[in-house]
């Protein structure tokens, strides 16, 4: 990959998409409400992230693979989006992803927002439909983490030059890896923890802060 002059990570759940897709999924399956009750609370570190995210995607069983043509159109990307990641490019920055979401959603969305690189969870299927199962390895707090460096030193950016932003506890490893950690929409853990909180839920807020 070509150096650029500095990087920045998004999560992508209620960061750079408003939409919590595990939720949106859940809907498909007719188990909405459970789902995001389940979601709002390792989202607040109350449980681990990797154990409850196998439970929620068991809650997809059985959901067929059309419905991601319907939740696909219901995703919606944060207001600001597009023109931080323009702000980006415009002064020789990368923009990347890692997600605890998941790839049959992300590599939709990730390209027609200008984002460079990206990871997230892949989910399991057969016979056209989710099997309740995650395929591969989870992307956690500490892959998370483990992403904004090895993206960093690929594109040989310092860790100093690095901004990582999120919204929930998985999120605080990436953060504190970054040379700045934002909190943006946040949950009370993760605002307590930041080197910044942007309280407008805008993500042209954070284009004064590049670099």
């Amino acid at each position: 990959m070509p150096d650029a002059r500095f990087l920045v990570v998004f999560d992508a759940d209620s960061t750079l998409l408003r939409n919590e897709v595990i939720e949106l999924i859940a809907v498909e399956a007719g188990r909405g409400p459970e789902v995001a009750a389940a979601t709002e609370a390792a989202m607040r570190g109350e449980v681990d992230f990797s154990t409850s995210l196998r439970s929620r995607v068991q809650a997809l069983r059985g959901v067929p693979l059309d419905a991601f043509d319907r939740v696909r159109a219901r995703v919606e990307p944060t207001p600001g989006a597009s023109e931080l990641i323009a702000a980006i490019h415009a002064r020789g920055g990368r923009a990347a992803v890692v997600s605890g979401g998941f790839h049959e959603v992300l590599d939709a969305v990730a390209p027609p927002l200008g984002v460079d690189v990206w990871r997230a969870n892949r989910l399991a299927s057969a016979d056209g439909a989710l099997t309740g199962l995650v395929d591969g390895e989870i992307v956690d707090a500490v892959t998370k983490a483990a992403s904004l460096r090895e993206w960093a030193a690929s594109y040989g950016v310092p860790p100093r030059r690095t901004i990582a932003i999120g919204d929930g506890a998985n999120d605080l490893q990436m953060m504190a890896a970054a040379g700045l950690g934002l909190a943006f929409n946040a949950k009370p853990a993760v605002r307590a923890q930041a080197d910044l909180v942007i309280g407008a839920v805008d993500l042209r807020e954070v284009i004064p802060l590049l670099p």
